[in-house]
C-alpha cells in the first residue's frame, strides 16, 4: 500500500514539475505584454516596474483591431466544437464498448486511423467540401472541421475508460428498467468524468491555438479568431511586439481558466491506472 500511495505521489509530482514548465513561457508572455517595446528588449525576464510598464499594447489591441470580435469567435467555435466532439465522442465510446457487432473492430480502426492521419492533409478536399456547402467564411466550417479533428481521439480515450465500467453496474440498471440512454448520461458518463476532462483540455488547445484552418476555411473579418486576428500585428519586416503579447495575453487567459477548472480531473485522467 505504501509503494501504491508512493508511486501515485511520484507521477503527480511529475505532472507538476511538467505544468510549471509548460507555463513559464505563459508567464513570459504576460510579464512582457505589460512592458515598453524597449524593455522587452532590454531584459525579457524582468519584471515590470514603474519606469517599464505600459499597457500601450493592450490599447492598441483594442482600438486597432474587432479583438473582442475574433474572441467571440474563437470562444463560439472552441465550445461547440468541444461539446460536440465529447458528446458524439463518448457516444460512439460507448456504442463500440458496449455492443458488439458485426464491423464493430473495423469501425473502431477506422476511427483510430483519424489520429495517426492528419486531417490538414486532406485540407484541398475539405475546402472544396466546403465550398460545395456554400460554408466559406463560416463559424460553422470552422466546426464541423474541428469536431471531425477531435472526435478520433475523443472515441480512443472513452472507449477504455468506458471497458472499465463493471459489467454488473450496467446489468444491474437493465434490470431495475432502467433505459440505455439513461445509463449512459446518468451512470457512465458521472463516473468517467476524469476522462471526459482529460480529452476536453486536450482538446480544447488545438483548436483555441489553430491558425491554419481559419486562415483557409475561413479568413473574413467577421469570421476571424483570436490567433487569425493576431496576425495583422506581425509584418514582414515590422512587428509590434506590445500588441502581439497583449493580444496573446488576452487569447491565453480561457485555455487557463479551463485548466484550472479541470485540473482535478485531468490529473485523475493522466494517472488512471498508472500505480494499478
Amino acid at each position: 500500500m505504501k509503494k501504491l500511495k508512493t508511486g501515485g505521489l511520484v507521477v503527480q509530482l511529475t505532472l507538476l514539475c511538467y505544468t510549471l514548465l509548460a507555463l513559464f513561457p505563459i508567464l513570459l508572455i504576460l510579464i512582457n505584454s505589460v512592458k515598453s517595446r524597449a524593455a522587452i528588449f532590454d531584459d525579457p525576464l524582468a519584471l515590470p516596474n514603474s519606469d517599464t510598464f505600459s499597457l500601450i499594447g493592450f490599447q492598441k489591441v483594442l482600438a486597432k483591431s474587432d479583438f473582442l470580435l475574433y474572441f467571440g469567435n474563437s470562444l463560439s467555435v472552441t465550445l461547440i466544437s468541444l461539446a460536440l466532439i465529447l458528446l458524439f465522442g463518448a457516444m460512439a465510446a460507448w456504442a463500440l464498448s458496449e455492443y458488439k457487432f458485426r464491423g464493430n473492430r473495423l469501425l473502431a480502426l477506422f476511427l483510430a486511423i483519424g489520429i495517426m492521419v492528419p486531417i490538414r492533409l486532406g485540407t484541398v478536399s475539405i475546402l472544396e467540401l466546403i465550398v460545395k456547402l456554400d460554408l466559406i467564411n463560416t463559424l460553422t466550417a470552422l466546426v464541423l472541421v474541428y469536431t471531425a479533428q477531435g472526435l478520433p481521439l475523443a472515441v480512443m480515450i472513452l472507449s477504455e475508460f468506458i471497458a472499465q465500467v463493471p459489467k454488473e453496474l450496467k446489468e444491474a440498471a437493465r434490470c431495475d428498467g432502467v433505459g440505455e440512454f439513461k445509463i449512459f448520461f446518468q451512470i457512465i458518463l458521472p463516473l468517467i468524468r476524469p476522462a471526459v476532462a482529460t480529452v476536453a483540455v486536450f482538446t480544447m488547445i488545438p483548436v483555441w491555438n489553430d491558425l491554419w484552418f481559419p486562415l483557409i476555411l475561413a479568413p473574413g473579418d467577421a469570421t476571424k479568431t483570436v490567433t487569425l486576428g493576431v496576425q495583422q500585428f506581425i509584418g514582414q519586416y515590422v512587428t509590434d511586439w506590445n500588441s502581439v503579447l497583449a493580444a496573446l495575453s488576452l487569447a491565453v487567459i480561457p485555455v487557463l481558466i479551463m485548466y484550472v477548472i479541470f485540473s482535478r480531473q485531468l490529473i485523475r485522467g493522466l494517472t488512471s491506472g498508472a500505480v494499478k
